[in-house]
């Protein structure tokens, strides 16, 4: 497609790159120009065959006249497991103990898993001097390709992060009638998954994501993820090609969101090639905010050139800010080359933002603190692995899962080297929901030799030095920067999991790769190395990683940076259902060694005694039901014990981890089917910018304030509840807080233990602007003095007035009101649910859940499903832990 832009009122910035003069500023009233690049992606038409079912060579495949009847249709982007599972070859992996039942390809060999993938397109030849480029941003693992009969790349192409591009202008046929072949080679060795992290280690010998051959939260996937498993894409332009664009952004000072902004100063550069017989003259340029910034060049033929355009002050810019402090402000930027005669022979379109993002050593706390803007932030963050094991990737699922990260209140996701380098629709999500971004390279402890493992096949010294190849490490790590650098999320670059990249690897990224690419982000050795965060504890110095008492998170100290803290997260039972067969939907032993084989194989994380607190469950409903009190519990008491020593102990957590690529039965607040648990829940309330809660080892009453600005004359209210429902007010207080601070208000050592010894009971607290302006709430429930949740067990049932009604398009807002004189109506849990069909309509976001309504009071929730057609045939559904289910029909 032929796309048009209007350029209306434009500044333009200006500078010869023969005469070096001074920028200068002119008016350009209106100018209109066609653009000159167009592309369209080969995702759909594609077909595959197993090596072994082929004896034609490449060159004979790839003419368009070779009979292809008999071949499969193939899935690209995609794997090689993707296209048997959507041609019905294989079962489910993600179903029961399926994963099993798939041919593993260290028992096969290599050669089960390599195919080659054709896709016949149309594309003529292009007239005078326009190009027309084939690229290729992701093959696992090597790669060759033919088109038309001519091999495209002198030698086997290498590397699961390595992009592709090559000038086929010569090799289209005059017909416009094409055809692509690519034979493609799975990671050799592929690494035998026997158990271990990255199972033997020796898929770390290539450039590659490790957890494919297992982890101890996945199996391994039978084909190592073979295939091309990214998008492929063809470009014509005119007789320049414009790649690599970068812009720097220079944002001095101590900033405020929503504020008249000082100047930022935008430094720029972009390569240029010119693939022509001849020199070309002209200008390159960029266009922001109604700016153009510019610079005269001369290109030679056959030349490839780096422009470094003159640095540009923007007045008053619209900053982007993390989660919850400001706006996620971002701006179109356009890189052109423009002929002496006007004609833009390229373009290349990026999506920035303005911000700086600076990491200074803190000494009171021994590790970094992030300041974006001039501001600190206290970092709150979620450990990422891609969103699918078998890398099927959209645009929807990315919006879902990242939105699901910023509704939790997190600011930060670290996205860990087991996996990939994360997909540009990734970071744009990034972006858009104000999540900042720790880039690990594909490097682990485990599989890269920091610890002695028994399940490894190679000793520690031999493992020290995988990938083999180090030059193409270093040439994937820079290909990836160029790809991800000017997205604003984009924090940070960690040179591995737990341990540095080879010390050749590792100095030449120090010295020369980051300083020549993308010197403004810092570049952290590893993920827990001491210059991000001093390991006083000893040991690996993160975790823990199992469900713990709340009282663990505020009394023991961790790492002041903490990079990996986890814990449980298993879903209700309607998740369970999703992928555990009927016969083993049962609850789960506590001794591992009779635990039940699916829930095994699917890396059950246990939640100790804690079920048991709340009532010993006869049935896996009710096991899945308390287990979401659990959840909820488990993580807000993780954040709250991290504030509680915000810039004290900690400059910042991140938790292990948010998600799941699988249906594993740990460290998530969603399943796999994008399904929340209660940890969602207990991490969004914990995470409000201005947060008051309680201090389990003191019984101190507290308010973090994480904002930029200070606070007066907010009041912090303390209220008991019994079981039956007595609403007592225990105190209430005025109180001013300072910018991103703790403190400290209200005792009530031995007074709630008066209160709750004989059954338990609740503690509401408030924090209020005025009397009807509640910023902040936060009910805990407390066990009797046995440490017994015997109050909880025996509660009265609770009868709720609930109505539900749309109030915009794919909008819902709930209503629940909890009569007078009630019991407290404890932890409902709110659904949309299709009624033709049953089930819930997922993925749908609440503004909250797994609510408590206190007696007299009511609560409202709003459902943003996304898309209207879902509320054709929906219904909202609530259940609690004293209130029966109910279905109601939205009005």
């Amino acid at each position: 497609m032929n796309k048009r832009i209007r350029l209306v009122s434009l500044i333009i910035v200006t500078m010869s790159a023969l005469s070096g003069c001074v920028p200068s500023y002119i008016t350009l009233q209106e100018a209109e120009q066609a653009r000159p690049r167009t592309r369209f992606l080969l995702d759909s038409g594609w077909v595959c065959q197993n090596i072994k079912k082929v004896q034609a060579t490449g060159e004979e495949l790839s003419t368009p006249a070779y009979s292809l009847t008999g071949w499969l249709p193939a899935t690209v982007p995609g794997t090689v497991l993707t296209t048997m599972l959507n041609d019905k070859l294989v079962p489910d992996p993600f179903y029961g103990m399926n994963n099993k039942k798939i041919p593993d390809i260290f028992d096969t060999g290599v050669d089960y898993y390599t195919y080659w993938f054709i896709k016949d397109f149309h594309e003529t030849p292009p007239v005078a001097e326009d190009q027309v480029w084939l690229k290729l941003r992701g093959v696992n693992y090597g790669c060759d390709l033919y088109l038309n009969g001519h091999k495209l790349n002198k030698k086997t192409h290498y590397g699961m992060f390595l992009r592709q591009t090559y000038n086929i202008t010569s090799f289209l046929s005059k017909d416009g009638n094409n055809r692509l072949a690519v034979i493609v080679y799975p990671p050799n060795p592929p690494g035998n998954g026997n158990g271990g992290q990255g199972g033997d280690g020796t898929i770390a010998h290539s450039v590659t994501n490790q957890y494919a051959a297992g982890w101890d939260w996945i199996r391994p996937i039978p084909d190592r993820n073979t295939g091309i498993w990214d998008r492929v894409e063809i470009v014509r332009t005119n007789a320049v090609y414009l790649k690599y664009p970068h812009l720097v952004t220079i944002v001095t000072g101590k900033r405020y969101p929503d504020e008249p902004q000082e100047p930022a100063i935008i430094k720029a550069s972009v390569n240029v090639d010119n693939p022509t017989d001849r020199t070309l003259n002209g200008t390159v340029q960029y266009i922001i905010d109604s700016t153009i910034v510019r610079l005269r060049v001369d290109l030679k033929p056959r030349s490839s050139v780096k422009v470094q355009l003159p640095d540009f002050s923007m007045p008053n810019p619209r900053l982007w800010w993390p989660n919850g402090y400001g706006q996620q402000s971002l701006y179109n930027v356009d890189f052109q080359f423009v002929t002496d005669g006007g004609k833009v022979l390229d373009d290349k379109e990026i999506t920035t933002g303005i911000r700086q993002i600076e990491t200074k050593w803190d000494d009171h706390t021994k590790s970094r603190m992030v300041f974006v803007n001039g501001q600190k932030i206290f970092i709150r963050g979620g450990d990422w692995i891609d969103s699918d094991e078998m890398l099927r990737f959209s645009k929807e699922r990315y919006n879902a899962e990242i939105r699901f990260q910023h509704e939790m209140g997190l600011n930060l996701l670290r996205v860990w080297g087991g996996g990939i380098t994360e997909r540009p629709d990734f970071y744009r999500e990034c972006d858009k929901y104000g999540l900042l971004v720790m880039q690990e390279f594909w490097i682990t402890g485990d599989c890269n030799g920091k610890w002695f493992d028994p399940m490894k096949k190679q000793n520690q010294w031999i493992r020290r030095e995988y990938p083999d190849n180090h030059k193409l490490f270093l040439e994937s790590v820079a290909d990836q920067v160029r790809m991800l650098r000017n997205y604003p999320s984009l924090a940070f670059y960690l040179g591995g999991n737990e341990i540095t990249p080879p010390i050749d690897i590792l100095h030449a990224m120090q010295d020369s790769l980051m300083p020549d690419l993308d010197s403004t982000r810092y570049f952290f050795e590893y993920s827990n190395v001491d210059s991000m965060s001093y390991n006083f504890i000893g040991g690996n110095g993160d975790g823990p990683y199992h469900v713990e008492p709340v009282e663990y998170f505020w009394k023991h100290r961790s790492f002041p940076f903490n990079t990996e803290v986890g814990s449980v997260g298993m879903g209700d039972y309607r998740s369970l259902k999703r992928f555990i067969p009927p016969k083993d939907l049962v609850i789960p032993a506590s001794n591992y060694a009779k635990l039940d084989s699916v829930w095994k194989y699917h890396e059950y994380l246990g939640y100790g005694n804690r079920i048991d607190r709340y009532g010993t469950p006869t049935t896996l409903r009710q096991f899945a039901k308390t287990a979401q009190i659990v959840n909820y519990n488990q993580y807000r008491g993780l954040i709250e014990g991290h504030l509680a020593h915000m810039w004290d102990w900690y400059t910042g957590v991140i938790i292990w981890k948010t998600e799941n690529p699988w249906t594993a039965l740990r460290g998530q607040m969603y399943d796999y089917y994008l399904d929340p648990n209660g940890g969602l829940y207990g991490l969004k309330h914990a995470d409000k910018l201005l947060h008051v809660m309680y201090d389990p080892l003191d019984g101190m009453v507290t308010v973090a304030n994480q904002t930029f600005r200070p606070y007066h004359d907010l009041m912090v209210q303390v209220r008991v509840i019994t079981i039956g429902g007595k609403d007592s007010l225990l105190t209430q207080w005025f109180m001013d807080i300072s910018p991103t601070t703790v403190q400290k208000l209200i005792p009530t050592e031995g007074i709630l233990e008066h209160f709750f010894a004989a059954e338990g009971g609740f503690l509401d607290l408030r924090l209020l602007r005025n009397p009807d302006s509640v910023i902040d709430e936060n009910l805990y429930w407390f066990p009797d003095s046995t440490g017994i949740y015997s109050g909880l067990q025996h509660m009265a049932e609770a009868y709720v007035n609930v109505s539900a009604r749309k109030v915009a398009p794919g909008q819902i807002e709930v209503r629940i009101e909890d009569p007078p004189g009630a019991p407290l109506a404890f932890f409902n849990r709110i659904s949309l649910l299709d009624t033709v069909t049953n089930k819930r309509v997922l993925p749908v976001f609440y503004s909250d859940n797994y609510v408590s309504v206190l007696p007299g009071e009511e609560r409202t929730v709003y459902i943003d499903c996304g898309k209207p057609d879902h509320l054709v045939d929906a219904a909202v559904a609530i259940s609690g832990w004293n209130v029966k289910k109910e279905i109601v029909e939205v009005r």
